[in-house]
């Protein structure tokens, strides 16, 4: 196979596993990194779990600025936007965030689309689809939320105004597209940085928080995500199309007692605990990592990937598997 695909964001946790997919599967895979001087690291990790490295190459490109995503698409066919900036300037408001992530998405679109690109698949959020908390309805593929709601923090008002102009500037180009909207995203890691929502589970391994709150995620194994970005690159049915893409609802009670259990005296450490919503959401104003988190608690919103698996035959693995490989993996790594 002499197609060649561009990932955007080498050095991030879901990219290293769609480069993994994408090398499995026969492509030349070229990553986008900020600075080259990364290239020779993250082969090292996608090495570690396949032996076709050699048809891995890299490109230096950044978000916020315009060199090097031409040359970084030349030859491609297919392009997985997978990269977005994680973190706005402290003190700057929702702006700091929903720029570079709209201006972003906007330049590596455009610049697939004056290179010819077959098609582009971007990883969004599951969030971009989730209704007000109170209306009764379920998150699906019809649905897109409002950036507007108090329950979203800046980073996920970010994923939700990018895919919004993602979509509109993609209306009538001869380069196809497709959304993949990921729940909280566990699995095995290749590297300790760029962890992203794996945190959570380094965090519990490591006794953090003391007490747990009431909190749940729709939990994706990275390595499914992974697989259906490349199926969604290439399948008839995803042009034009967004896919939740999420396994089972888990609280955070529920991945500390998979932990304790399955981890043995690696999971000597893990909070056992709850603590009371009422408590925490008086400490959330004063916590940066609880703040944004505070609509949700005590919280189990519906949402469905009924239409990945029908079209695209996703299929996610357990839910414990995917916590405990998250957890051994970054005991392995010292990440937690």
């Amino acid at each position: 196979m002499n197609e060649c695909v561009l990932v955007t964001g080498g050095t991030g946790f879901v990219a290293r596993w769609c480069i993994v997919s994408l090398l499995e599967g026969g492509y030349h895979v070229r990553a986008t990194l900020r600075d080259l001087a990364k290239a020779d690291a993250v082969r090292r990790s996608i090495a570690a779990v396949s032996d076709a490295t050699d048809r891995l190459s890299f490109a230096r490109a950044d978000l916020t600025g315009d060199d090097g995503w031409a040359e970084a698409m030349e030859g491609c066919t297919y392009v997985l936007h997978v990269a977005s900036p994680l973190g706005g300037i402290p003190g700057g408001g929702r702006d700091a965030y929903v720029t570079p992530a709209r201006e972003g998405t906007l330049r590596v679109l455009s610049a697939a689309v004056d290179a010819g690109v077959r098609r582009v698949v971007m990883t969004s959020a599951a969030a971009t689809t989730r209704p007000p908390l109170d209306s009764g309805l379920a998150s699906d593929e019809t649905r897109w939320a409002d950036p507007d709601d108090p329950q979203f923090d800046n980073y996920r008002v970010s994923k939700i105004l990018a895919e919004r102009a993602a979509w509109k500037f993609m209306e009538g180009k001869a380069t196809e597209f497709a959304t993949v909207l990921p729940g909280a995203v566990f699995g095995p890691v290749l590297s300790s940085e760029n962890l992203g929502s794996v945190k959570i589970i380094g965090d519990l391994a490591g006794g953090r928080p003391r007490f747990l709150p009431r909190l749940g995620f729709w939990v994706v194994d990275v390595r499914d995500l992974a697989d259906l970005h490349v199926t969604a690159m290439t399948a008839p049915e995803a042009a034009g199309e967004r896919f939740l893409a999420a396994g089972d609802f888990q609280w955070m009670e529920e991945i500390a007692a998979t932990l304790r259990l399955g981890l043995g005296v690696d999971g000597r450490k893990v909070p056992t605990r709850r603590l009371p919503t009422a408590l925490v959401r008086l400490l959330a104003p004063l916590s940066a990592d609880l703040k944004p988190l505070a609509p949700l608690l005590g919280r189990k919103f519906a949402l469905s990937s009924d239409k990945a698996r029908r079209l695209l035959g996703f299929a996610p693995r357990s839910v414990n598997a995917t916590i405990l490989d998250c957890a051994r993996s970054l005991i392995a790594a010292g990440g937690r």
